[in-house]
């Protein structure tokens, strides 16, 4: 029989009825402070800095001015319906995917899952560069096609670019949930005699919640942070983001920046707790063990409908990603399609040699660091700390649930060469000549910061799901608790450390709101060189620095695969030693 539960969630940490913990050694003592460093330095430091530059005596008149400003409330009021319009609209589109790919008897959903999966390895403004050419006032298909001179700068170019963007979030948590429900609750409703869009409404629906709330949440904090689309396509479309960036990097007023920084801060933490919230509230499950029904694909006309809009979702994807590489090769898309590999040359062999070979350096240091440390944090929160559990929980995870823009600009108020005690300078010149905030050290421990919160998040859930006892067995052996996480834990939670490592590299290498402002002369960043190829209409040199971006992220993520999962997993041996005997 199943049954429906929602009651409340258990609370976080280990229970009391777990084994005893191990003793805390000097290794895992090592571990706790490197971790509280890590996210001092990357995280802690650089929003303190924002806060206490946005509460000085010299930022409070401004609150008063912004509160006051039509100007400045419109900004606002665009960010909030930028990010509102965006995670409907992303949440949405994933779970249109997601749906197709659980519940409907359609052919080709292989090529479906690859095609929604591409956002996920191109530089967030690839999609927005390619939606300029082809549906901008002289674009491909608007003018070339249909002969109209639609201008997709502002609130609906952004909304169609973030969406497309984004949505793979929301798909890969739906589809999982929508494979993970039992199928014995639909075929219950069927034998009774409901429809399937009553099932949809009734059934599947209300327990997909936590599975839509979440990514609308995630999309929302997502669309009002980024920087790199509203500098690309916003037009007046003003936001927070755009808004910051600009005080520094055209007005240098760091005090509205972080004034800025603050009003933005408030509704994405509020939407990232809420989420968290949302989640540990109730617990939705189906007690039946293993699934007790067969998923019945819709396999009557109503399934075609459904599945165009997923085709016609993919064909706008396939034509965005189709012209980054065919405009990598052409000498201007749409006007003059002759065929060249100048902008792949002056990318990989000229000026852009040095971008492409500074960004895969800072990615391949912070990539190892980022997955490790996501790991250790994990651990540490799910076995070996008691009360604190929740803090160093928190610190990791700051690094996204506080906007890449707010960071960045942390980290120039914070390490920036001028800050002083009395007459010591707190952060002396590392790097070529520049401040932490402006050098190789500082990029690279952004990447990190940002990226240690995937891992983290994933390998809490892997944690969660393994018993204690079993590394409970190997400590009452005689193997120290790091001996212990080498051999027994990490080989059973190698798929967190396979998301870890692949989300940090990909991260590194397409991020840009956090990084744009921490470049130098002497460090270049591939994203930050689209940016500027794509903002001053050198739309073949970013399109082959997105190009080569997306095959340097899909090689990388194939040999990953390839050092993470080679040896042999637990459930092979077992299978092997059985099939000896």
């Amino acid at each position: 029989m199943t049954v429906l539960l929602s009651e409340p969630a258990p609370a976080a940490g280990p229970t009391a009825a777990g084994p005893r913990r191990p003793r805390r050694d000097l290794g895992v003592q090592a571990l706790i402070i490197a971790s509280i460093v890590l996210v001092t330095i990357g995280a802690v430091v650089p929003l303190v800095a924002v806060l206490a530059t946005a509460f000085g005596s010299d930022a409070l008149p401004r609150y008063a001015e912004f509160f006051t400003s039509s100007v400045d409330l419109t900004i606002l009021r665009n960010t909030l319906v930028l990010g509102f319009l965006v995670g409907v609209c992303g949440t949405a589109l994933g779970f249109l995917f997601a749906f197709v790919q659980a519940r409907l008897d359609v052919p080709g959903k292989k090529i479906l899952h690859v095609i929604a999966l591409m956002p996920i390895v191109s530089p967030p403004f690839a999609v927005a560069t390619a939606t300029v050419v082809l549906y901008g006032r002289r674009g491909v298909i608007s003018n070339g096609l249909f002969g109209i001179e639609y201008d997709i700068y502002g609130l609906d170019g952004l909304v169609f670019v973030l969406s497309l963007s984004l949505f793979p979030v929301a798909y890969l948590g739906l589809l999982g949930m929508l494979r993970g429900l039992d199928p014995a609750l639909e075929e219950a409703a069927m034998n009774m005699g409901a429809t399937r869009w009553q099932i949809l409404r009734t059934v599947i629906l209300p327990l997909l919640a936590p599975g839509l709330v979440a990514p609308f949440l995630l999309l929302f904090v997502e669309a009002i942070a980024d920087l790199a689309n509203p500098l690309v396509l916003g037009g007046d479309y003003t936001v927070l983001a755009s808004r910051a960036y600009l005080a520094v990097t055209g007005e240098y007023d760091t005090t509205s920046a972080a004034v800025y920084c603050v009003i933005l801060l408030v509704p994405s933490l509020a939407m990232y707790f809420g989420q968290r919230w949302w989640l540990n509230r109730k617990v939705r499950t189906t007690i039946t063990g293993r699934p007790s029904g067969s998923v019945h694909l819709v396999t009557g006309w109503a399934r075609w409908p459904i599945y165009g809009l997923a085709l016609l979702a993919a064909a706008v994807i396939v034509s965005l990603y189709g012209t980054v590489i065919v405009g990598a090769v052409t000498r201007v898309f749409g006007v003059d399609n002759t065929f060249t590999l100048d902008y792949l040359k002056e990318v990989v062999l000229g000026v852009g040699s040095e971008a492409v070979l500074d960004t895969l350096t800072f990615a391949a240091i912070a990539t190892p660091v980022a997955a490790f440390f996501g790991l250790v944090v994990a651990w540490l929160v799910v076995r070996h700390l008691h009360r604190t559990a929740w803090l160093l929980d928190l610190g990791g995870t700051l690094g996204v649930a506080v906007p890449g823009t707010v960071l960045g600009i942390g980290f120039v108020l914070a390490y920036r060469p001028d800050r002083y005690i009395g007459d010591f300078q707190v952060f002396p010149s590392l790097v070529g000549g520049g401040a932490i905030a402006g050098g190789a050290f500082a990029i690279v421990l952004a990447y990190v910061v940002r990226s240690v919160p995937a891992g983290q998040r994933t390998a809490v859930g892997a944690l969660t799901q393994l018993h204690p006892y079993i590394e409970q067995a190997s400590t009452d052996l005689g193997a120290s608790p790091l001996r212990t996480f080498r051999w027994v834990t990490l080989p059973l939670i190698r798929p967190a450390l396979l998301t870890g490592l692949s989300y940090s590299f990909a991260r590194s290498m397409t991020s840009v709101s956090t990084i744009v402002l921490l470049v130098t002369p002497e460090t270049k960043i591939i994203t930050s060189q689209v940016l500027s190829a794509a903002s001053t209409g050198r739309y073949g040199v970013a399109f082959a620095y997105c190009t080569v971006l997306t095959a340097l992220v899909l090689v990388a993520f194939a040999l990953i695969r390839l050092v993470v999962g080679a040896g042999v997993s637990l459930q092979r041996t077992v299978t092997s030693e059985r099939q000896k005997r």
